[in-house]
């Protein structure tokens, strides 16, 4: 599985689902379940891939102003909500996390950021198509985010470094 098709998995299930993360997470699963599992071991990689990507201090600043605090627990739930929106919205945000802004429209902290079951649907698949757990892939998550740290308590610091969302979205 090429990175187009990673995307085309995301983005059709995202389509279908109408937006709602749980029922996009089970069209994943649904879809790698048809696939070979080296074909699923393909996707989990893509997906930590990106996980990985997105670990840094600039997103986890656009994520703790859209939901108004995140942990790192949260943060992860958010990174996998980023890689629900599809190519476009998360390659927007590693370019620029303020622009997540003008990427997501009608952001609302009740029902986006956080799509946590499309982290587990290559495990589900896997499990489904093999009898046994998604073997480790062997990537590991940085230690610390990437880029300049952020103090997320600093109000100035999170309105300098994302103006845009702060101005929207901001405490």
């Amino acid at each position: 599985m090429d990175e187009t098709e990673f995307w085309e998995i995301i983005d059709t299930a995202r389509e279908t689902a109408d937006g709602d993360p749980y029922e996009q997470a089970d069209l994943v699963v649904e879809k790698l379940a048809q696939l070979d599992p080296d074909a699923v071991l393909d996707f989990a990689r893509h997906f930590e891939t990106r996980m990985n990507r997105a670990y840094r201090w600039d997103l986890w600043g656009a994520a703790d102003i859209l939901l108004g605090g995140v942990d790192e627990d949260a943060f992860d739930s958010f990174r996998c909500w980023l890689i629900s929106r599809g190519r476009h919205a998360y390659e927007g945000a590693l370019h620029q996390p303020d622009d997540l802004a003008s990427l997501v429209k009608g952001f609302d902290e009740d029902v986006d950021g956080d799509a946590e079951d499309l982290g587990y649907a290559a495990d589900e698949a896997y499990e489904q198509l093999t009898g046994v757990r998604l073997p480790d892939l062997g990537l590991r998550r940085p230690a610390e985010p990437a880029g300049a740290r952020l103090d997320l308590d600093n109000d100035a610091a999170m309105a300098d470094r994302l103006p845009t969302l702060w101005q929207r979205y901001g405490r």
